[in-house]
C-alpha cells in the first residue's frame, strides 16, 4: 500500500535530512495497512505506544499535550494507603457536616458563605491533612498550604473537630465586627495563627505558591535556611485558573525545576455561576496548558466504581465517548436518571449500547453521580505520592469532582449552589443520610 502524497501537508520535517527515504515509506505505509485493516483508533493507539516507548528510551521527542480522558495513575498501580480508612472517612464525613452547619447558621444573620466548594475538595484537603502535610514542629518550617478561598468553612470545621476553634467561634462565621469572628476567606492578618497565607481574590494562590517555592530554592541554595524538606502546596478551583495571575509564572515555575510545588486543581466543572466550559473539557485544557509550560501532569478523574466499565471497554469506545462528552453534558447526567444516561450517553454507539445492557441502572447512577477520583481517597493518595516522587519539575493534579457533592440532590451540580448559602432541615436530612451519621431526625 502507498500513501497518497496529496494527504500528506508540508511540515517542518520536509526541512530535516532523511538518510533512509526507503525505509521511512516501509514504516508509513505500515501506519497506513493498519488504519486501513483495523481502522484509525487501532491506528493511533499503536502511535500512542510507539511514542511512549521513545520516551522511555529517551528519544528527543516533543510530549503529547493531551491524554486520553483517564486517570493517569491506573487501579493496578495504586500504592496501598497507610491507615485507618474507615475512621478517615467518618471524621471527613463530621467535617462536611459542620461546615455545612457553619454555613447554614451564618445565613441566619444574612452574612451567607460558601457551602459546595468544601463538599467537592473535601478528600482533597483531609487526604493532604491525614497523610502528607507537615507542620511546623521542629525547626519551624513544614509544608506550607494556600487554601483556596471558597474552601474556607471546610478548614474551619477541621480545626474545631482538632479542638482549636471553639463553637462560639464557628456560630461567629463572618461575623467579625465583635472581635471573636472566623473571616470569610484565608488571610493571616486576620487569624496568624491559622492562615499562613492569603488566597483571595482569585488568582491570588497560584502566582504566590509559584515564587514562595522559588525563594525556599533561595533560601536552601544560599544557606539561609534549610528548606530541603519544606512542600509547596496550592488548592486552587478549575474557574479560577482563568485569572491572568494563575497561569503568568507556570513556565517559570517549569524552568526553575520546582518540584517543590505541587498544584492540586478541583475541578468541579463548574465557577461562580456555571460551568467553566459548557462546550468544551476544562481537565484537557488545563492538562495542555501545563504539559506545555513543562509541569508533570496527573488527572485522577475516575473513581473506582468505573473500573468495571474500563474492563468491559474491549474496543474503547467508552473512551472516546468520555473524551467527546463536553463538560456541560457532564453536568447534566450528574442530574439525571439512569434512562436518560443509557440513551445519551452509552445509545450513541452500538458497543456502549451492548456494555450498558450489562450495567444495573444503580450501577450507571453511582458512576455518573458519585464516583469521581476527587472523591476517594485511595485515589488522592496515588496523586499526592506521585505528585512528590516527581523529580525535576513541579506537579499539577487534575481532580475532578462534583461541586456540592453528599450535600444533596439539591445542590450537587447545580448552576446556583454557589450562591446557596443553607440547607433545609429535609436537605440536612438527606446529607445526613448520605453521610451515614448517627444523627437523630429531632437533633
Amino acid at each position: 500500500m502507498t500513501t497518497d502524497p496529496k494527504a500528506i501537508q508540508p511540515s517542518e520535517l520536509d526541512q530535516l535530512p532523511d538518510r533512509d527515504p526507503e525505509e521511512t515509506a516501509e514504516w508509513q505505509a505500515s501506519l497506513d495497512a493498519v488504519t486501513k485493516a483495523a481502522g484509525p483508533h487501532r491506528a493511533a493507539y499503536l502511535m500512542r505506544r510507539t511514542l511512549e516507548r521513545a520516551e522511555g528510551a529517551g528519544l528527543a521527542l516533543p510530549k503529547l499535550l493531551e491524554t486520553d480522558y483517564v486517570n493517569t495513575i491506573p487501579t493496578s498501580a495504586e500504592p496501598a494507603v497507610d491507615g485507618d480508612e474507615a475512621m478517615e472517612q467518618r471524621i471527613t464525613a463530621w467535617n462536611r457536616w459542620n461546615a455545612a452547619a457553619m454555613v447554614t447558621r451564618g445565613s441566619k444573620h444574612g452574612v451567607g458563605g460558601h457551602i459546595a466548594t468544601f463538599a467537592s475538595a473535601a478528600w482533597l484537603y483531609e487526604t493532604g491533612f491525614n497523610h502528607f502535610f507537615k507542620g511546623k514542629e521542629g525547626d519551624g518550617s513544614g509544608d506550607q498550604l494556600y487554601v483556596q478561598g471558597h474552601a474556607s468553612p471546610g478548614i474551619y470545621a477541621r480545626a474545631f473537630l482538632d479542638g482549636r476553634l471553639s463553637e462560639e467561634q464557628l456560630d461567629n462565621f463572618r461575623r467579625e465586627a465583635g472581635g471573636n469572628g472566623l473571616p470569610s476567606y484565608p488571610h493571616p492578618r486576620r487569624l496568624p495563627w491559622l492562615w499562613e497565607f492569603p488566597t483571595v481574590s482569585m488568582g491570588l494562590g497560584p502566582i504566590s505558591a509559584i515564587y514562595q517555592a522559588r525563594f525556599n530554592r533561595y533560601l536552601t541554595s544560599r544557606g539561609i535556611k534549610d528548606l530541603t524538606d519544606s512542600h509547596v502546596w496550592a488548592f486552587l478551583g478549575d474557574g479560577e485558573m482563568d485569572e491572568p495571575e494563575s497561569t503568568t509564572a507556570l513556565t517559570l515555575a517549569a524552568r526553575e525545576g520546582l518540584d517543590n510545588l505541587t498544584f492540586v486543581i478541583n475541578c468541579n466543572l463548574q465557577r461562580l455561576d456555571g460551568p467553566v466550559r459548557a462546550n468544551f473539557k476544562i481537565v484537557q485544557e488545563l492538562e495542555a496548558l501545563f504539559r506545555g509550560s513543562g509541569w508533570n501532569v496527573i488527572k485522577s478523574l475516575w473513581g473506582t466504581a468505573w473500573d468495571e466499565l474500563f474492563q468491559l471497554d474491549t474496543t474503547g469506545a467508552l473512551l472516546r465517548r468520555l473524551r467527546e462528552v463536553p463538560d456541560a453534558q457532564v453536568q447534566t447526567y450528574q442530574t439525571r436518571d439512569a434512562a436518560y444516561i443509557r440513551e445519551d450517553f452509552f445509545g450513541k454507539d452500538p458497543q456502549l449500547a451492548e456494555m450498558a445492557k450489562l450495567l444495573s441502572d444503580d450501577k450507571i447512577l453511582e458512576c455518573f453521580h458519585y464516583s469521581r477520583g476527587g472523591h476517594e481517597s485511595r485515589k488522592v493518595y496515588a496523586a499526592y505520592k506521585a505528585a512528590l516522587a516527581h523529580k525535576g519539575a513541579p506537579t499539577v493534579i487534575l481532580a475532578q469532582t462534583v461541586k456540592g457533592h453528599t450535600l444533596g440532590r439539591g445542590f450537587a451540580s447545580k448552576n446556583a449552589n454557589h450562591q446557596m448559602k443553607k440547607l433545609s432541615v429535609d436537605e440536612f436530612k438527606e446529607m445526613r443520610d448520605l453521610l451515614g451519621l448517627p444523627i437523630a431526625d429531632s437533633a
